[in-house]
Formats: C-alpha cells, structure tokens, sequence
C-alpha cells in the first residue's frame, strides 16, 4: 500500500529528530587548544632550583624569586657546572686565588655566549652552610675574573623570621 505525503514528511520528520548526535571535534580541538597555551602560559611563573640533598643551603627571609642564570654548585669534594663537574676541592691549592678547571669551563661558557653586557654575565653559587669561606671567596673572585660579575649566593627560604 502506498503511503500518503503526509505519513512521508513524517517519517523524515521523525528519523531526523530521533537519530543519534554527532560529537563536533572541531569545537573540542578549539578548547584544548586554548587550555594548553594557557596552562603553558601560567606554568612559567614558578622558579624552583634544582638542588641536591648534599647542599644544605644556608637559610634566608630572601623575597626575591630565584632566576635562571648559570649555576655553580659545590657538592660534596667536587664543583659542578650546571651538573657537570670541572675541579676536585682535593687539587685546589692552598696559594692559588682561583679554581683552574672552573676557570676553563667559565671562559668556555663566556666565548660561547658572545660579547658580555656591561655588569657582566650572572652566575649562582649553590654552597652548603659549612662550605669554608676561603673556598667561597676563590670560586667568586674565579667568576668574576672570567667576566661574570654578577653573582648571586643561593639561599633556602624561611619565611619571616621575627626576633624575641
């Protein structure tokens, strides 16, 4: 039997309202899109140093966040540049005022960087509390010489420290 034009505008009617959604990527790709250029945005405004559990670093009230310069860091018999180590603390010399192998590696670093800005390059020193203050003064007077003046002590926050 054959049916009336009406019953097929209702049929269509009916199989098109009734039939399962579609999910639109398009929009979704959209969304993440913006939730990962914000979340990347955000992410940048914590500065955490990598440390290690054999540098007690020395305790401070500092506010200032730490910045990411070129990291010097007396760890245990050895000196580390940015996690590579360059002097042994057992051939230092007693008379010299400078650390040999820290001096090559900052040199190294210095020439690869270009011409140094007028206040020189920065550089953090990460030393433990009971680091010997002879051994401090040398590795700041070697950056100094090779043109990084600018230095910077490395400190463990505390918060506010109130006297009484």
């Amino acid at each position: 039997m054959k049916t009336s034009r009406r019953s097929q505008r209702m049929k269509r009617h009916y199989a098109r309202m009734h039939r399962a959604g579609g999910l639109n990527l398009v929009s979704l790709m959209d969304i993440f899109t913006i939730l990962v250029f914000f979340l990347m945005v955000n992410s940048s405004d914590v500065k955490v140093m990598q440390n290690t559990a054999d540098v007690p670093l020395p305790q401070s009230t500092a506010q200032q966040a730490a910045e990411d310069t070129l990291t010097v860091q007396v760890s245990g018999q050895s000196i580390l540049v940015q996690g590579r180590e360059v002097a042994r603390l057992d051939t230092i010399q007693a008379g010299d005022s400078t650390v040999g192998g820290l001096a090559n590696e900052l040199s190294w670093r210095r020439d690869r960087r270009g011409e140094p800005p007028e206040n020189g390059f920065e550089v953090t020193i990460m030393a433990g509390r009971d680091t010997d203050y002879r051994l401090l003064r040398k590795i700041m007077q070697t950056c100094v010489d090779q043109q990084y003046r600018q230095v910077k002590l490395a400190v463990e926050s505390v918060g506010e420290v109130r006297n009484g």
